[in-house]
């Protein structure tokens, strides 16, 4: 199998857990070869399209102008903080919600409400698109990580494939790989949830500040019990964490961010 091949893999496990799919080139901005609307640039890394229908869908009953705030406020989370701030900043609004004030039409009073970005009671009411080969540009820095997982716009899941049939492309490169990620493309890491790392046999998962020690295999393939022998575990991550439903409640409840003397760590309770 090649890298194509493992990747195209990973597509179909996602496809099979209601994923829609998108070839990145098609998320290229407008003046690109087969570009549309959906970022107007290389180094946009939220398709606030997406994000704002959703935004315009769930929350009617506020005023358009707090709706495009929420908005506003997603796009520029994190600026000036460094990169595990900014983080835990959209980390924050992700989980708790966007604040957000308005005067009430009715009586000119200023009110405040809170904006969800993702629909957590009814998984089936958010939009999850996997993209493969999404060309992101920060800073004359050209990448393409292998897949990114939106959630109603939001760039919230990483993954990197290796060639399990090649001894030099390891796991754990694509661990490093996304390493080097992060230092060229921050941007995108400021909405990261998740990072997987796999040679499309074996899969690991981690946040963005766990060493590869912290990366773990996700074994469990329901309530009921442990995953097949003969599925791998790159099967079994798709078909299990990253499953909408469980996806969202890993999202919710299961990143912790803990603070120490010696700095902050995002953890994933696996």
């Amino acid at each position: 199998m090649t890298e194509d091949d493992i990747e195209q893999f990973a597509l179909d496990c996602l496809q099979e857990q209601r994923y829609q799919l998108a070839y990145g080139p098609t998320l290229g901005p407008p003046d690109s070869p087969h570009g549309g609307d959906e970022r107007l640039h290389y180094d946009d890394v939220i398709l606030a399209g997406q994000l704002g229908t959703f935004l315009d869908r769930h929350h009617r009953h506020l005023p358009a102008e707090a709706r495009r705030d929420a908005l506003r406020q997603v796009l520029r989370v994190g600026e000036g903080l460094a990169p595990l701030a900014a983080n835990e900043a959209f980390h924050q609004l992700l989980t708790e919600g966007v604040p957000v004030e308005f005067r009430d039409p009715a009586s000119g009073e200023l009110r405040g409400d809170r904006v969800w970005l993702v629909n957590w009671q009814q998984p089936e009411q958010n939009q999850f698109l996997a993209v493969n080969q999404l060309t992101i540009v920060e800073d004359g820095q050209h990448k393409r990580p292998d897949i990114v997982l939106f959630v109603n716009g939001l760039p919230l899941v990483v993954l990197e494939l290796k060639n399990a049939t090649n001894t030099k492309a390891t796991c754990k490169q694509a661990f490093q790989q996304l390493q080097n990620y992060q230092k060229a493309i921050p941007q995108l890491f400021v909405y990261n949830a998740l990072l997987v790392a796999s040679d499309g046999l074996e899969a690991k998962a981690g946040t963005v500040s766990a060493d590869w020690s912290r990366f773990s295999a996700w074994k469990a393939k329901d309530a009921h019990g442990l995953a097949p022998a003969n599925e791998t575990q790159l099967e079994t991550l798709c078909a299990c964490l990253l499953r909408p439903a469980h996806l969202l409640d890993v999202l919710r409840h299961f990143l912790v961010f803990e603070h120490a003397r010696e700095g902050t760590v995002k953890k994933l309770a696996a």
